[in-house]
């Protein structure tokens, strides 16, 4: 039994989902992954269970009736990960722009350098980011600028959604509350962990874009983060946020 489940969401991720999962496989010391799929239309599922058959109890599927959004998915991914005993918890993408290698940077930070939330950032040693169009470097660079601006948080990659939550983090986040479905919802827990106090450590990697598939960022999703990180900063001002205790 591995202490520690990988989330990867999938939505038509058919060209990469059986080789992440033999590559996170392949790393030691040993992860488990939790596949969450909208009921993809190009196969992505079965794929998934038959490699079941090869796996056994490593791969994990759950599986969903419709798209519902990132956030969403990765609520669910949690909440099955809390009914279980892993105690690191990832977040990480099927498209291979997170080296799964890192998985285990991410996780020694977490269990041997004791932080709370360990974060594969792309900007916390310059801008590590190949095969992004300019344009596409700067939004994100700038974003995660703007982010940080408006909350507070010290993180220089605030949108970065490969990470590593200790299970207390989850626990305490009260994730039936969470309101992003988008890639605000990566803020938001980044902000969470932050107001509970939680230790949290940002880890250089180097972001690689998806070279099978398509990007699944929408203008919908964009607004979502401009206009909702205003909104979360407001609400934060009339809640109370319990330390983790020890």
């Amino acid at each position: 039994m591995s202490d520690s489940l990988v989330i990867i969401p999938t939505y038509n991720e058919k060209e990469n989902v059986e080789a992440i999962i033999r590559d996170v496989f392949a790393l030691e010391p040993a992860f488990h992954i939790l596949i969450v799929d909208d009921s993809s239309p190009d196969g992505t599922q079965d794929i998934v269970e038959s490699l079941q058959t090869e796996f056994g109890d490593r791969l994990h599927l759950l599986k969903r009736a419709k798209k519902q959004g990132l956030g969403t998915a990765y609520i669910a991914g949690f909440k099955y990960a809390l009914e279980r005993p892993y105690e690191y918890i990832f977040e990480m993408d099927a498209d291979f722009s997170h080296n799964p290698n890192d998985l285990v940077k991410l996780k020694e930070a977490c269990e041997k350098q004791w932080y709370d939330l360990a974060i594969g950032s792309r900007y916390i040693t310059g801008v590590n980011v190949v095969n992004w169009p300019i344009a596409r470097v700067l939004m994100s660079y700038y974003a995660s600028r703007y982010v940080r601006a408006i909350t507070g948080m010290p993180i220089n990659d605030t949108t970065a959604g490969f990470k590593c939550y200790k299970r207390e983090v989850l626990e305490t986040i009260a994730l039936d509350k969470i309101k992003f479905i988008g890639y605000a919802f990566q803020i938001e827990m980044k902000f969470l962990a932050w107001k509970h106090g939680f230790k949290i450590k940002e880890v250089p990697i180097i972001f690689t874009d998806r070279s099978k598939g398509t990007s699944k960022l929408s203008k919908g999703i964009i607004k979502e983060a401009i206009f909702g990180v205003v909104q979360m900063k407001i609400s934060s001002w009339f809640k109370t946020f319990p330390r983790p205790q020890g």
